[in-house]
């Protein structure tokens, strides 16, 4: 945002290497839906909340909204991920659907317990849905610090292009000193193990957490997580490649 002619150099350069146009639009189109915005981007210094985490971060200061409603959400899904793919950060798009079933459950069940691959063992992390946005903390800063401990990561969802398009953009912000983006993908992709499954096993302990929280067992979540595969997918040094 600040040099756009910085900006715009390096993704020509990267595009003579990929060769891979986004759908239908020129890679000027690509910098205008991605870098315009329909107001300026003056104040988003004060917005920085504790961790360095962007405070109400909206879909407007990443994406020209009104300009994007004129292509479809193939299109859209091309521009987002081309857009986040140079990135550091973990980014989607959620088909509405998914999305639907994932926002009602959070609705009744707004936290859940996420185990991550570690060189040994797991480190357990917290998910708390606050509004569409969810936040991780560790575990063991949950324990010592409680409701001050401050997020590790954020995924953000934006459901404004959900009824007209069908889909639900996210990306996210992370502290770099305590996760690497394939951490944080690992957590992003376990969000839609357990609240997208169909699995009822799966989504039970999800209930189980945030209702019988006495019944919980940590190490069903390891057991799930193992079964399906991102357990050994994400051991530390394998980058899933999944968006």
């Amino acid at each position: 945002r600040s040099s756009p002619d910085v900006f715009e150099s390096r993704m020509e350069k990267r595009n003579e290497v990929k060769k891979q146009p986004v759908g239908y639009s020129n890679q000027g189109e690509f910098i205008r839906c991605m870098e315009e915005k329909a107001r300026p981007a003056e104040g988003l210094g004060t917005k920085a909340s504790k961790g360095g985490f962007t405070k109400d971060k909206t879909l407007d200061s990443i994406l020209n909204v009104e300009m994007v409603k004129e292509k479809s959400a193939e299109e859209i899904k091309q521009i987002w991920n081309q857009y986040f793919s140079a990135k550091d950060t973990v980014y989607a798009v959620i088909p509405a659907e998914k999305f639907d079933l994932i926002w009602k459950r959070a609705q009744k069940c707004p936290s859940f317990l996420y185990a991550l691959p570690r060189k040994e063992g797991y480190e357990f992390f917290v998910g708390q849905w606050s509004g569409t946005e969810l936040h991780f903390t560790s575990l063991i800063n949950v324990q010592t610090q409680g409701e001050t401990a401050p997020s590790q990561l954020v995924l953000y969802h934006y459901p404004e292009l959900q009824k007209e398009k069908g889909i639900v953009l996210m990306t996210a912000e992370m502290d770099s000193k305590f996760l690497v983006v394939h951490e944080a993908q690992c957590l992003a992709n376990q969000v839609q193990l357990f609240y997208a499954t169909d699995r009822s096993e799966t989504y039970e302990l999800v209930e189980t957490f945030n209702h019988r929280s006495s019944e919980f067992k940590y190490m069903s979540v390891i057991a799930e997580l193992e079964q399906s595969g991102l357990g050994k997918e994400l051991r530390p040094g394998q980058v899933s490649d999944k968006s």
